[in-house]
Order: structure tokens, then sequence, then C-alpha cells
């Protein structure tokens, strides 16, 4: 579904949208990271929430920390005259994750072989059990 800029989404069509829960986009609302549009108890999502929500979204699935996230996005919202500032801060909080990620994957790797020589060492322990019980 496409939506345009001055279109309003309900929480259920943000949760179809975005495949997030209705107790993930009040979550989020708490957390004072959305700030949908209220009618009675109805909320309506408008453009800069749905980006926001991506942003959220795309954080989260990169590691970032909801703080992080709020930060990011706090950013974006303070002044649109410090483009060069915001957007070094994105990139030194990126290219920090990344180290982050990139140890991690080594620690996995490592962590991965160790087990497989454990593996490899149980199977010629069991095959030699099975060959002199025979």
């Amino acid at each position: 579904m496409a939506c345009g800029k001055d279109d309003l989404l309900t929480i259920r069509q943000m949760c179809g949208q975005y495949e997030v829960t209705p107790r993930t986009l009040r979550f989020y609302e708490a957390q004072e990271l959305l700030a949908p549009v209220r009618r009675g108890t109805a909320r309506f999502y408008t453009y800069r929430d749905r980006a926001r929500l991506k942003l959220i979204l795309r954080g989260k699935r990169f590691g970032f920390s909801l703080e992080d996230i709020r930060q990011l996005l706090e950013m974006y919202d303070r002044d649109t005259g410090q483009q060069e500032a915001q957007l070094s801060r994105t990139y030194a909080m990126a290219k920090e994750r990344l180290a982050q990620m990139e140890r991690q994957r080594a620690d996995l790797d490592d962590a991965i072989a160790e087990l497989k020589d454990e593996m490899a060492w149980g199977a010629n322990a069991l095959a030699a059990m099975r060959n002199a019980a025979v």
C-alpha cells in the first residue's frame, strides 16, 4: 500500500505495513519515539511517524539501543541547519557499531571452529568405541 505524505495510517495499517505488533507501536509511543495523532482513543500515524518507525526498525536491526536511536532521532528533530553535525554523529555511531559487530562475528567464528573440533573429536571417540565393541 503506497502512502502519501498527508495520509494518516491506523494502528492496524501500521502493523500490516511494517510487520510490527500494536504492542510494539504502543511501546515506541510510550518511549516517546513516535507521536501519533490522537482522536479519542484512536491513534493515527503521520508521514513523520512512518519515517521514524523505519529508522527505529533499521536501528534495531543493526543492534543500536533504543537510547542510541532516540539520540539520533532527537538530533534530526532539533535543528535542520545542523546536517553536517547530525551526519557526523550518525556516521560515528554506525562505525562504532560495525566494529562491535565485527568483533562479535570473530568471536562467533572462533566458537564455531572450536565446537567443530570438539564434535570431530567426539565423532572419532564414538567410532573408536563402536569399533572396539564389535
